[in-house]
């Protein structure tokens, strides 16, 4: 259930929520866990790299190595995240076409007839096929190449950096209060807390930049929606046509979905995973 709220950061509520929610957890399903682990792993990395002799890191570097794990896990963020709204919108617009529309009798009464004179002739009327995410992916290999599946590298970056960056020292500081002494671990509700708190934090304070990023990688446009040319250019009419307050859509609901989410995946990292790799199959390059 964590991912399939998760689409909700820039939706409109109507009768077919349900069905296009359910669009793209497939995806998250099967790329949440290689994401969550670079993004880990890649800040354990870093902060390994930044201490000096097993001294505590200051908040600028555990900024700095929060940084770099950002910009790690984008790798397999960015096309995540593409498939993941390229089939939400497939779903969003097929729920469109779908819904009924009320109609005048005399448009009715026409209707009716080319309905008539389609059913007589032959003609089938056509339906939105179902798509999915292995579909959406060769096309867009075939028609854009790998840059297809990286669309909004910008704008991911543009989100991704920043929370980690909030959310990494966040979380380290938090977990730190709950150590009973500086040589023993926290317990695993507290790591869970922590994440979930700094998880929380940091999706707020980035759910801007997660609205423009999914306005930028929708590529599927309803008839009455805006296209954008750009990261400025969506900001720009974002502001000027929906306001200030449209920056905001979804920040509740991506903060409960991502408290949970970070909150088990740093029980399940730090009972001790991240430092038995970094311990037993460190790279030669960690030790030079």
């Amino acid at each position: 259930m964590l991912f399939l709220c998760h689409w909700k950061l820039d939706c409109n509520i109507n009768a077919n929520c349900e069905f296009v929610c359910s669009l793209g957890a497939a995806v998250n399903l099967t790329l949440v866990t290689p994401e969550k682990a670079i993004k880990l792993a890649a800040n354990d990395l870093f902060r390994h790299h930044l201490s000096k002799e097993g001294k505590g890191l200051t908040v600028f570097k555990e900024m700095l190595a929060g940084c770099g794990a950002g910009m790690c896990q984008v790798i397999v963020t960015t096309p995540m995240e593409m498939l993941k709204i390229q089939l939400q919108d497939a779903g969003r617009i097929a729920a469109q076409q779908k819904k009924p529309v009320m109609m005048s009798p005399t448009k009715l009464a026409v209707t009716n007839t080319v309905l008539s004179r389609s059913y007589n002739s032959g003609l089938v009327m056509s339906t939105p096929k179902a798509v999915s995410a292995t579909q959406i992916a060769k096309e867009l290999l075939q028609k854009q190449g790998i840059q297809g599946l990286y669309k909004g590298l910008g704008a991911t970056l543009m989100r991704d950096v920043p929370f980690s960056i909030v959310y990494f020292p966040l979380f380290a500081n938090l977990n730190r209060l709950g150590k009973p002494s500086p040589t023993e671990s926290s317990p695993f509700y507290w790591a869970f807390l922590s994440g979930c708190v700094a998880g929380s934090t940091a999706a707020v304070a980035v759910n801007p930049c997660d609205v423009v990023k999914t306005r930028l990688q929708s590529l599927n446009k309803g008839a009455s929606e805006e296209s954008y040319n750009g990261i400025m250019d969506c900001v720009s009419k974002i502001m000027r046509k929906e306001g200030p307050s449209a920056f905001l859509k979804g920040a509740g609901c991506r903060a409960l979905v991502i408290a949970p989410l970070f909150g088990i995946a740093q029980v399940m990292y730090f009972v001790g995973v991240g430092e038995y790799i970094l311990d037993n199959y460190s790279p030669s390059f960690l030790s030079v």
